[in-house]
């Protein structure tokens, strides 16, 4: 019984985890669009909060998860993965810092 109540915690855990992505894409969706170099910071510092808070939640679930529970990721999804992430930090990159990030002296 325990193990069913660990497996819905996890699960509820997920799709807070998943929620929360959203939104940071969200976040640095509207960055991308917007021309005001504020409100662009703004916008890429709370993308950035949701990214510490998945990341959080992701240990949490990490260490509640059965390792019998986990299983093997196939390589051609993790590949896709990887280049998707490569990708995305490729975009991530293209928005630029500000500035006063970039002149740090």
């Amino acid at each position: 019984m325990p193990n069913k109540k660990n497996q819905t915690s996890v699960g509820q855990m997920i799709q807070r985890c998943h929620k929360w992505r959203q939104k940071r894409k969200q976040y640095i969706d509207l960055a991308r669009q917007t021309s005001d170099e504020i409100e662009r910071e703004r916008l890429l510092q709370t993308a950035e909060h949701y990214g510490r808070i998945v990341n959080e939640e992701q240990v949490k679930i990490d260490s509640q998860r059965d390792p019998k529970d986990k299983t093997p990721i196939p390589e051609e999804i993790a590949e896709s993965a990887e280049n998707s992430d490569a990708k995305e930090s490729d975009e991530d990159e293209e928005i630029g810092f500000p500035d006063f990030i970039t002149n740090l002296k």
